[in-house]
């Protein structure tokens, strides 16, 4: 009887299906890795890149705008600084009118009361004076001057000067505004002798509004 060997074959035609398969396996693995790599390049342009350039642009626009700020900016350096020394002028002119109204008055009488009755704008001192109306060392409690003072809450109604002795009259919201105008007077260069000489709370039915009104009186220095 003749035997015949097919084990080599077997083994052969194993090795064979092997290779094909790892073959396979390999190829799909890399057609795996182009398609990843695909979306990967589709990704990128379609969506990475142009929210790149969007977000570059904007960084761009960003500096282009702060740089015209900065510009703006200084353009309007001092012009606030400009705006309050007008707004202070119109004060004082509105001041100096209502005495002009009252009666004519002496130059630097109407500019040293104007100055009184603007807002942060103190009188003509001398140096020991400013030292008794300030807070520090030296000051005097009865001459102290409060610098926060809103002068718009006086208004003055008539200036008297009589051989150099004056009578101020007018309004004042309170009794204290009327006490910091007199101290002004009182530490002013321009006055001597300066005292208030009566008040009284009024009620003006027709505005609807109370208001001291108040007389005071000095002599001015000439």
């Amino acid at each position: 009887m003749i035997k015949i060997n097919l084990l080599p074959q077997k083994r052969a035609k194993h090795r064979a299906a092997a290779g094909a398969a790892a073959s396979g396996s390999s190829r799909d693995f890399m057609i795996g890795l182009g398609a990843l790599a695909a979306v990967a390049v589709i990704v990128f342009l379609t969506v990475d890149k142009p929210r790149r350039d969007k977000i570059s642009s904007l960084e761009v626009s960003n500096q282009e705008l702060q740089q015209q700020i900065a510009e703006k900016r200084t353009k309007l350096v001092g012009y606030e600084d400009m705006k309050k020394a007008k707004a202070d002028a119109e004060k004082r002119a509105q001041a100096i009118n209502r005495l002009m109204q009252a009666k004519v008055v002496p130059a630097h009488v109407l500019h040293e009361l104007g100055e009184i009755l603007t807002q942060n704008r103190l009188p003509a001192m001398t140096e020991d004076m400013r030292t008794k109306v300030g807070n520090g060392p030296g000051s005097d409690p009865n001459k102290r001057i409060n610098l926060d003072w809103d002068a718009s809450k006086v208004w003055l109604s008539g200036f008297t000067d009589t051989g150099g002795v004056f009578r101020l009259e007018g309004g004042a919201q309170s009794e204290s505004d009327v006490t910091q105008l007199a101290k002004r007077l009182a530490a002013s260069v321009h006055f001597r002798d300066v005292t208030p000489a009566g008040g009284e709370r009024v009620e003006d039915r027709e505005r609807g509004i109370a208001y001291y009104r108040f007389t005071i009186t000095g002599k001015v220095a000439y």
